[in-house]
C-alpha cells in the first residue's frame, strides 16, 4: 500500500503541485489587482463591478456541463496547459492596452470572459487528473496539499500585492500574473503520466455523455445536498465578492496597501484550514464535518458588513480568518468524497456537473450584487449576502450528514439506508439528525 509521505517523492504529483502553486499565487495577486484596476484607474461603478464579477464565472454557466463531456474525450494534461496559455494570453493584452492608452472596461470584461472560460476547462481537467496521477489512498493527502498552496498563495498573494500596487501599478502586476501562467503550464508539461484516451468508437451523443454526469450528482442524496449547500452559499459569497474592494477603498477607507494585508492575513485561515482539514475530518466525523463547517461560516460572514461601524481592519481580517478555515475544511472533505465516489471514466462529467450547478449562481450573485449595491446601497447588500448564508447551511444541517462520521467509498444507484455503516447512527451528537 502507498503511504501519503511518499507523495512529496511522487514525480508527477510534485510537477502539478507546482503548476498549481504557481498559478495561485498569480491569480491571487490578479483577484486583487484587476478590482483596483477596475476601481481605481476605469472609475467602475457598482453595476460595472458586478458585471465585472458575473463574466469571471458567467462560463460555468453557459458551457460548465458540455466542458466535463469535452474533458472525458481528451487528453487532460493537453487541456491544463493549452488554457494556461489562453490565460497568460489575454492578461498579457491589459498592460499592452494600457501602454498603448487604450485600457477600456469592455477589453476589462472580455478578459475576465475569456480568463473565466479558460478556468472552467482547467478546473474541469485538473480536478479530473488528480485521481489518475496518485493512488487511491493518497486522494486526500494530495488535496490537502494542493488547499494547503492555494491558501498560502491566499495569504501572500494580497499582501504582496498591496505592496507592489504603490510602486508598479495594476497593469503590471497583470503582466507578471500571465507569466505565472507561463511557468504553470511549463511544470504540467514535465508531467510524464500518459493519459488515457477513450476508444473514439465508443462515444455517444454529447447530450448522452452530459446527462450521466449530471445525473450522477443529482441522484446521489448526499452530493444533491452538497451542491445545493455550496451553490446557495456561492450566490450570496459573489454578491458580497462584487463589493468588497469599492466597500473597502471607498466606504471604509482602507488605503490599497492596507487592503492588501487585511486580506492577506484574513486568508491565513485557509492555510490553517489546508493543515487541519482532515484532522477536524478525524475529530468530529468526515461527514459531520461538512454541516459543522458550514455552519462555523455563519458569524465570520457577518463581521464583513459589521466593520462598516466598528474596528474596520479587526473585523475584516477576524471575518476572514474564520470564513477562510470554513471553506477550506469544508472543500477539502467534500471534494475527496465526490472523487473517490465517481468511477474514473466519469469524473470529468461529474466535476464539470458540480461546477455547473455550484459556480453557475455566482455570475448571478455578481450581478444581484451590483445591482442591489446601487439601489439599496453597499452596506445593505453586504447583510443580504451575510444573511443569504444561512440558507446555505441549511442545506446540509437538515441531512444525514450531521449524524454521519464515515461517508461511502462507492454508490449502488440507491438511497443511503437507515443502518448502512456510513451513516454511524451510534455516532449522532446530541440533538443531531440521523
Amino acid at each position: 500500500m502507498t503511504t501519503t509521505a511518499g507523495l512529496w517523492r511522487h514525480h508527477d504529483f510534485r510537477q502539478l503541485w507546482a503548476a498549481e502553486t504557481v498559478s495561485q499565487v498569480g491569480t491571487q495577486i490578479t483577484l486583487l489587482a484587476l478590482p483596483v484596476l477596475a476601481v481605481g484607474v476605469l472609475d467602475a461603478t457598482p453595476l460595472e463591478m458586478g458585471v465585472l464579477v458575473a463574466l469571471e464565472t458567467a462560463a460555468f454557466l453557459v458551457i460548465g456541463l458540455p466542458a466535463g463531456a469535452w474533458v472525458d474525450r481528451w487528453r487532460r494534461k493537453r487541456v491544463l496547459m493549452v488554457n494556461d496559455l489562453v490565460r497568460a494570453a489575454a492578461l498579457a493584452s491589459l498592460p499592452v492596452a494600457h501602454l498603448l492608452d487604450a485600457l477600456a472596461l469592455p477589453q476589462l470584461f472580455v478578459v475576465a470572459a475569456v480568463t473565466g472560460t479558460a478556468t472552467v476547462f482547467f478546473d474541469v481537467a485538473y480536478q479530473s487528473y488528480l485521481p489518475t496521477l496518485v493512488a487511491r489512498d493518497q486522494i486526500v493527502d494530495g488535496n490537502g496539499k494542493l488547499e494547503a498552496s492555494r491558501a498560502v498563495a491566499q495569504v501572500a498573494g494580497p499582501g504582496l500585492t498591496g505592496v507592489l500596487l504603490r510602486f508598479l501599478g495594476p497593469p503590471l502586476l497583470i503582466a507578471a500574473n500571465a507569466l505565472t501562467f507561463l511557468l504553470s503550464a511549463f511544470f504540467i508539461a514535465r508531467i510524464r503520466h500518459v493519459d488515457v484516451v477513450p476508444d473514439r468508437s465508443t462515444r455517444r451523443r454529447l447530450r448522452t455523455e452530459i446527462a450521466e454526469g449530471l445525473s450522477f450528482v443529482l441522484r446521489h442524496p448526499l452530493l444533491r445536498r452538497i451542491v445545493a449547500c455550496t451553490g446557495t452559499a456561492n450566490l450570496f459569497h459573489s454578491m458580497s465578492t462584487a463589493l468588497l474592494v469599492l466597500f473597502a477603498l471607498r466606504t471604509l477607507g482602507i488605503p490599497e496597501s492596507t487592503l492588501g494585508l487585511v486580506l492577506s492575513a484574513g486568508a491565513a485561515g485557509g492555510l490553517v484550514g489546508a493543515v487541519t482539514a482532515a484532522r477536524f475530518a478525524r475529530l468530529v466525523g468526515e461527514g459531520r464535518a461538512i454541516p459543522l463547517s458550514a455552519l462555523l461560516l455563519l458569524p465570520f460572514a457577518a463581521l464583513t458588513p459589521l466593520a462598516a461601524v466598528g474596528p474596520a481592519e479587526l473585523l475584516l481580517v477576524v471575518g476572514m480568518f474564520g470564513y477562510s478555515w470554513a471553506v477550506v475544511a469544508y472543500n477539502v472533505v467534500q471534494v475527496s468524497f465526490r472523487q473517490r465516489l465517481c468511477p474514473p471514466e466519469l469524473l470529468g462529467r461529474m466535476n464539470a456537473s458540480v461546477r455547473f450547478l455550484v459556480f453557475g449562481t455566482m455570475p448571478l450573485g455578481g450581478l444581484l450584487g451590483g445591482v442591489l449595491g446601487t439601489w439599496i446601497g453597499v452596506v445593505p447588500t453586504l447583510w443580504i449576502a451575510a444573511a443569504g448564508q444561512a440558507l446555505a447551511a441549511a442545506w446540509v444541517v437538515t441531512s444525514p450528514l450531521i449524524g454521519m462520521r464515515e461517508l461511502p467509498d462507492a454508490w449502488d444507484g440507491g438511497a443511503v439506508p437507515d443502518d448502512h455503516p456510513a451513516r454511524g447512527a451510534a455516532d449522532v451528537p446530541a440533538g443531531g439528525r440521523g
